[in-house]
């Protein structure tokens, strides 16, 4: 059968297709919280990465899930990148995952057996790599591709790494460089070059490990990934949780090299407007603060860098871990100090 584009099936991309973190806070105002139950250390209630269960003294299950829409053509890098996505999030609290579920949505009348297997493969050989196979899943017949997977692992209870602990004075350091949501509109749009969708891939089928190790690290004190929120969302959630504000130093936040070019020409996501709406109460900002730094820092990151909160005396370790892990990109973007919650960029 002749196919269209994986990407024109679908209303949006990767993690540009999360609801609005305003939207969701909305549509979760009124749902109970687990907290009562004496083993479940991590719920829903500092928007954190993953769901925790403390199984014994030495022992605590995370659970996550994340899925979304094709945010490339190429059948088998959409697998591998959505389950890389996912698996983020187990890191991101510190633990090593032990196995997966897929969860799968496809137009059968619109894809080949061939492409729908190809997504599968991507992400089964992710799981893979991470040494968490892929145990099983569920499937549907929907209207556009979706597919991500269940992701399981496991961390100490005294170890786990949250969202919630940051201290004033930590520095913070991002793991990967901002841009995934412009190069995907640049992607759709057919005005990425090839080297340009060369870095993107890389970076996005890239796996977050620094952070199973980065809970041996003295002095690191909080942790989540970039993801679709954007750097100042998923900050914002840094600072909500641990009652601090932050400092961003724009111009060390590192991007992909086309990204700002591409930005200014326009190439945006309709997520990148959404995100800032829901975070700009927020955001302390320069006079005259060009929009184009605000589409970045807004910018979906789809498998995107672990955001690190630690102890000045501890960066240099934790870049050292990241840089042994492969991430070269890593960088100190800004600081953490006391005060209500806010996000100052300068």
């Amino acid at each position: 059968m002749t196919e269209p584009r994986l990407t024109s099936l679908a209303h949006g991309g990767g993690c540009g297709c999360k609801i609005a973190p305003n939207v969701l806070q909305d549509l979760l105002a009124d749902m109970p919280l687990a907290d009562a139950h004496r083993d479940l250390m991590v719920d829903a209630s500092t928007s954190d990465d993953a769901a925790v269960y403390r199984i014994s003294d030495e022992t605590a299950l995370i659970a996550t899930t994340d899925f979304f829409m094709p945010i490339v053509d190429d059948p088998f890098v959409f697998g591998q990148i959505a389950a890389t996505n996912a698996l983020s999030d187990v890191y991101a609290m510190g633990g090593r995952p032990i196995f997966c579920l897929a969860v799968t949505g496809m137009p059968l009348g619109k894809m080949s057996a061939d492409t729908i297997r190809q997504i599968l493969a991507g992400g089964a050989s992710v799981c893979a790599e991470a040494g968490a196979p892929v145990a099983g899943g569920h499937s549907i017949d929907s209207a556009e591709p979706i597919y991500g997977v269940v992701a399981l692992g496991l961390a100490h209870p005294d170890k786990l790494l949250r969202n919630k602990g940051a201290q004033a004075g930590d520095v913070l350091i991002l793991g990967k460089p901002l841009g995934v949501g412009i190069y995907s509109a640049a992607l759709k749009q057919e005005k990425l070059n090839d080297a340009g969708y060369a870095e993107m891939i890389a970076s996005t089928t890239r796996l977050n490990t620094p952070g199973a190790d980065l809970v041996e690290v003295a002095g690191v004190h909080a942790m989540t990934d970039v993801t679709g929120f954007g750097l100042l969302g998923h900050l914002s959630e840094v600072c909500k949780a641990g009652n601090v504000s932050a400092v961003i130093d724009e111009a060390n936040v590192p991007a992909f090299e086309g990204a700002r070019r591409l930005a200014e020409a326009g190439v945006k996501t309709g997520a990148s407007g959404r995100n800032w709406e829901s975070v700009k109460s927020m955001i302390d900002a320069p006079t005259g603060w060009p929009e184009v730094s605000r589409t970045l820092l807004t910018d979906p990151q789809t498998s995107g860098g672990l955001l690190v909160s630690c102890a000045p005396e501890a960066a240099d370790n934790v870049l050292a871990l990241f840089q042994k892990h492969g991430h070269k990109g890593a960088a100190i973007v800004g600081r953490i100090q006391e005060g209500q919650a806010q996000i100052i960029v300068q």
